[in-house]
């Protein structure tokens, strides 16, 4: 059985336009640096599993489209990189700390913003509705998932 995701991504790193415009429609997830969404990501996805790919830290957050996960998990190489911003100094090649998944475009929809979200009871229980929820990974259920392609597919 699949499982579902919502990813958030701020459109200034990469968008849902990016995606579409990349080689295969596809791009690494990088940069996650918090443990439980790493876990997440190591533990718990698997190649073919849905993604909300979610804009935040913008304007006007919410889901701008559909992916899917398209590789196990693997390590980030920005955490090599001293010039990127997501490099750990502590992490090496033997031992990486953190590590990603690649996500492949399904179809980009309208936006489905955190403030309509907010106002549907099916989608009560998501965890990036819940206050002080800051994790840029969390699980959907598949009740979760019907509901948000259900509003997607009305507009």
């Amino acid at each position: 059985m699949p499982q579902y995701w919502l990813m958030k991504s701020e459109p200034d790193e990469v968008s849902i336009d990016d995606l579409a415009s990349l080689p295969g429609q596809t791009v690494p997830w990088t940069g996650v640096r918090n443990y439980q969404a790493r876990n997440f990501m190591r533990d718990h996805m698997h190649v073919g599993d849905g993604v909300l790919f979610y804009h935040s830290s913008c304007p006007e957050p919410g889901i701008a489209g559909l992916a899917e996960v398209a590789s196990a998990a693997y390590p980030d190489a920005t955490q090599f990189d001293p010039q990127s911003k997501y490099h750990d100094p502590k992490s090496s090649r033997e031992n990486p700390r953190w590590l990603h998944v690649d996500v492949k475009l399904a179809r980009k929809t309208r936006l489905l913003s955190l403030a309509e979200m907010r106002e549907r009871p099916e989608l009560a229980t998501m965890r990036v509705l819940e206050r002080g929820n800051r994790l840029s990974i969390t699980p959907v259920t598949p009740a979760e998932w019907n509901a948000v392609l259900r509003l997607l597919d009305k507009a």
